[in-house]
Formats: structure tokens, sequence, C-alpha cells
């Protein structure tokens, strides 16, 4: 087994760490943990980089923007299947804790909830580049890795990509949805995720919610 890699740094995003499986027009959700984006050094590099850490680590430490922390890790067995770069963290401490973020979002930067409140929150999607540019720090952004199986009856052939998403209130002012989604399936066909499939997954939600 290689030999972790230490790292330490500031907390400049903590996001939903969520698994997309898409199969034509059916789709599931693994719930993972959590991403934290870091500014700092990892190995002997000094960079941004990504960790993926477990539910519980989250429960227990509560990392936030702006906390400075420190622990090791392992770079990520598949690329394909991962929103970070780096995970299995261990050795987990908070170094220094941030005040409570500015309550003047949007983006919302404080503490994130726990997975199950995103499950119930349902999301929209998010345009990638907005998602970069604008809501990269904000609890409520996620970049899902997602795995499409072709053909469901030879689920050997998969293909591979990442799409954005956004649980956060729907009155956003940031918010941008992007082209709709197209999912490939066998023998050609394609199947287009249409809005009233985001809607329906937020239709439970008042706009300020």
């Amino acid at each position: 087994m290689a030999d972790k890699v230490p790292w330490r740094g500031r907390v400049t995003s903590v996001q939903p760490r969520i698994r997309l499986t898409r199969s034509f027009d059916q789709r599931n959700h693994t719930y993972l943990g959590y991403v934290l984006q870091l500014d700092g050094t990892i190995g002997t590099e000094t960079r941004t980089f990504s960790i993926g850490i477990g539910k519980g680590a989250q429960s227990k430490h509560s990392f936030r923007v702006g906390d400075e922390v420190a622990g090791e890790c392992l770079p990520v067995a598949d690329e394909r299947l991962e929103p970070a770069e780096f995970y299995k963290a261990s050795k987990l401490k908070v170094l220094a804790r941030c005040a409570e973020p500015p309550s003047a979002p949007p983006p919302w930067m404080g503490t994130p909830p726990d997975l199950p409140t995103y499950r119930e929150r349902g999301h929209r999607r998010l345009d990638a580049r907005t998602h970069a540019q604008a809501c990269a720090g904000c609890q409520w952004g996620c970049r899902m890795p997602v795995e499409m199986i072709i053909d469901q009856w030879n689920p050997t052939q998969r293909k591979y990509r990442f799409e954005t998403f956004c649980y956060g209130p729907k009155s956003c002012a940031l918010y941008r949805p992007g082209p709709t989604r197209k999912v490939p399936g066998r023998r050609g066909m394609t199947w287009e995720e249409e809005d009233w499939i985001d809607e329906d997954a937020t239709g439970h939600r008042g706009p300020d919610e």
C-alpha cells in the first residue's frame, strides 16, 4: 500500500461529495461525504488541491471555509469516480478555526448541512462555468462524477463525465442552469433530462428555501 501524503492548508470550499449513476432516464445518487478544497501544501507542492472526506469526519470536525487544517491522504484510485484529487484522509486536525463568515450570501459559505439534508432538498442542474466562477465556494454547489451505463443489458458499456448541480435557494441571483443534459443509450439512442425533472426534484421548496 502506498504511503499517505501529508498536507495542510486553508479551506476555501466544503461541498457534498456525491456520485451520480445514470442509466438512460434513470439516475441514482451515492452519498460519499464531502470535498474540501484547500490552498496550501500537499506533499512537497504548494498549490490548490482537493480532499475527499467521509461524513463522519465532517460531523466530527465541522470544517468550514477559512479553517486551517492538516492531515494525510492518498491519491484517488479512479479519477472518473471521484470529485476530489485525494481521499482516504486520516490524522485530520483543525489547526485554526475561522470566525463564522459574514451573513451576506450568496454564496453560502458556512458549515454545510448533513448529507440527508442535501438528499431531502433535491438539486437543479448548474452551468459548469457558473459553478467554477461563482459557486465553487458555496456549500450548496456540487460537482458530481457521473458514471453512465450505456446498455443495461450489457453493463460493461459505460461512459464517464462530470456534472454540476445546485442544492441552494431557487431565488439565488447567481444561479444559471446551463444547457440540458443528454444521456447516451443503447443503439445510439439519447435521452434528454428536461427542465421538469429539476422542477419536480425541488418543487417541495419555496423560492428562498
